[in-house]
Order: structure tokens, then C-alpha cells, then sequence
């Protein structure tokens, strides 16, 4: 199994498992991967240490040098933070689709049973229901968000 860190075209940095070189290779030929806080599949693999399984306790190794950058870790508290947010609003929210639209109206408008939705909305769809006073949030999700969460 091979383990890289990858980062997308806005900087976010997440890991990615492979069988194989070849099948990263294969995979990111074929637009695979995606960035998981932005779906875009503009990657690059970053610089990284191997990871080593020796047969010495955690107890028995000394302590590791401390090299952190904080503006590193703030960078992926803020992504752990952002995907936390995201997975939230995909537990408790219904996905209506292409009829986001549609079913915001019926809610506003009392013809239907008042629920948390999500959905697709054109940029026009989006401007008549603030028009009306209906007010939506964008938020875009990558496609690996929308199915079942890990």
C-alpha cells in the first residue's frame, strides 16, 4: 500500500492510498482523484517521509524533533475543521437535487413540510429565490462528499 500526500491547484493537503505507483499513476491519468474539500483533480504529490514500522515500542524510540510550522497546522485544522462542517450538513439535510429549487419554494411557502434541504440550484434559480426572500447558502461539496460518508 502506498500512502502520498497530495495537495490540489488551492492548497489543500490531504492523503491518498494506493495499491501501487502504477495505480496512482493510473488513477490520476484518468481523473480519479479529486481533492476532497474542493473536488478539483488538479494534483500534485508533495515531499514526504516514509513511514517505517520497527520492531521498537513508541516507549523505547526517542522523542521525535518537534518541526511543525504553525501555519501548517492551522491550514489543516481549518480543513479538518471545514470537513467536520461538511459531513454535519450532509447528515442532517435531504438531498432534493435538481429540484432545490422547487422544494425551497414549497417550504417558504408553507405547501410542503418544513425540512432542512440541500441540493443544485442554477445561478439564476438562486437569484429568483432571493428575489422572493428565500435565502440559500452556497456551498459547494465535492462529488466524494455527496455519497455515502466514510
Amino acid at each position: 500500500m502506498k500512502v502520498f500526500d497530495l495537495c490540489c491547484e488551492a492548497d489543500h493537503r490531504f492523503e491518498g492510498w494506493f495499491a501501487s505507483d502504477a495505480e496512482y499513476e493510473r488513477q490520476i491519468a484518468e481523473s480519479l482523484v479529486e481533492c476532497p474539500l474542493c473536488g478539483s483533480r488538479s494534483l500534485r504529490k508533495m515531499l514526504s517521509a516514509p513511514r517505517l514500522n520497527l520492531s521498537q515500542s513508541q516507549s523505547e524510540r526517542p522523542p521525535a524533533e518537534s518541526t511543525t510550522n504553525p501555519t501548517h497546522v492551522a491550514r489543516e485544522q481549518l480543513q479538518a475543521m471545514w470537513m467536520q462542517m461538511a459531513r454535519r450538513i450532509i447528515e442532517s439535510t435531504e438531498d432534493v437535487g435538481a429540484r432545490f429549487a422547487e422544494e425551497a419554494r414549497k417550504i417558504h411557502y408553507r405547501e410542503a413540510e418544513e425540512r432542512a434541504i440541500r441540493g443544485t440550484a442554477t445561478a439564476d434559480e438562486t437569484a429568483a429565490l432571493a428575489d422572493e426572500g428565500i435565502e440559500v447558502l452556497a456551498l459547494p461539496l465535492p462529488s466524494a462528499m455527496k455519497g455515502p460518508v466514510q
